[in-house]
């Protein structure tokens, strides 16, 4: 055999093996998700809206305090918080957004939004409200998208530390080559960025949502890099997990145990994973818990799902399902 036809047939081997590794990774990460546990069951119609109050796209939840749950959903009012009963108890905030999106409580009860699109001079801010529904801060400006230090391009999510700076994923505008994380002190003063658009560790494709574990870990949902990034506060990439498949949501309890929810796999955009909540460890990155979500065909549409997910001290899960405009409540 001569030399060319010896390295064309070792050329086509090595693509065979290739190929087989892959298609052998999606088999086993496809298995994976069929052969999770799933310990929870759906509490039927838990939240009770009031008269004249419809839902929206739910698109995030975030547990206050004291147990009750606030939720922020895409129709008026669109910051509600409810009581363990599911009773609405709070609301606030209309006509104030363009597109509801990220929210996070902080250790004060505060109440923080992010405005993710623009539209009649309003949008791509970040808001902070007392529990009573005082704006307390703004980052951004009003319906003005950039790159620049004082404002965002499609704000997704807002975290703030225990030291009260603040974080926040930017860059849910398609077609831009935005994709940041934000960092501002505890009163709203820049403190510097990093990221851009890509798929290189500290590159974003849609930081989608946000996370702080125990040590202080920022944890960003990279969404269409199906995958999430951890960073320390400064900005330093730790790792990156792609076992949780491609994360809409991310929540991370007080016992570091991690939700994710992935509203978007499907064979075309996360060959080997299907939609669902994934439960593990953010210590570890262990998958232990799945709660699936349910439907016909999921390669007929790109998004469907919770894209918002959270967990209050009992363990009771909370799903914020933009597609079907629904809030769910699971417990074990």
């Amino acid at each position: 055999m001569s030399h060319a036809r010896r390295l064309k047939s070792s050329l086509m081997g090595l693509a065979g093996a290739i190929v087989l590794i892959v298609a052998l990774a999606f088999a086993t990460a496809g298995a994976q998700s069929a052969n999770l546990p799933n310990p929870y069951h759906e509490v039927a119609a838990w939240a009770k809206l009031p008269g004249g109050v419809m839902w929206g796209g739910v698109i995030s939840v975030d547990p206050a305090p004291n147990g009750d749950v606030w939720v922020f959903h895409r129709s008026d009012p669109p910051i509600l918080r409810f009581d363990q009963s599911g009773k609405v108890v709070k609301s606030f905030g209309a006509g104030l957004f363009a597109q509801a999106h990220g929210m996070t409580v902080d250790r004060d009860g505060n109440v923080w939004v992010t405005d993710a699109q623009t539209k009649d001079g309003k949008g791509q801010q970040v808001f902070k409200f007392s529990p009573d529904g005082k704006v307390l801060m703004t980052l951004g400006k009003a319906g003005v998208a950039g790159d620049g230090t004082d404002v965002f391009s499609g704000p997704s999510d807002v975290v703030v530390a225990s030291n009260g700076d603040i974080f926040v994923a930017d860059g849910h505008i398609a077609g831009t080559s935005i994709g940041r994380i934000v960092k501002f002190s505890k009163d709203g003063q820049l403190i510097k960025a990093w990221g851009k658009r890509g798929k290189g560790p500290g590159e974003f494709d849609t930081p989608h949502a946000m996370a702080i574990d125990s040590r202080g870990r920022i944890f960003v949902a990279d969404r269409g890099n199906s995958r999430i990034q951890i960073f320390d506060q400064d900005g330093r990439f730790i790792d990156q997990w792609k076992q949780f498949g491609r994360p809409s949501g991310v929540y991370i309890d007080k016992n570091d145990t991690i939700y994710v929810a992935d509203s978007q796999s499907n064979a075309a955009q996360n060959p080997g994973f299907t939609r669902g909540i994934r439960i593990g460890s953010a210590k570890d990155g262990t998958v232990t818990a799945m709660v699936p979500f349910v439907e016909t065909d999921p390669d007929k549409n790109n998004n469907a799902g919770s894209e918002g997910v959270a967990a209050d001290a009992k363990g009771n899960l909370y799903a914020a399902e933009v597609t079907t405009e629904m809030l769910k409540k699971y417990t074990k």
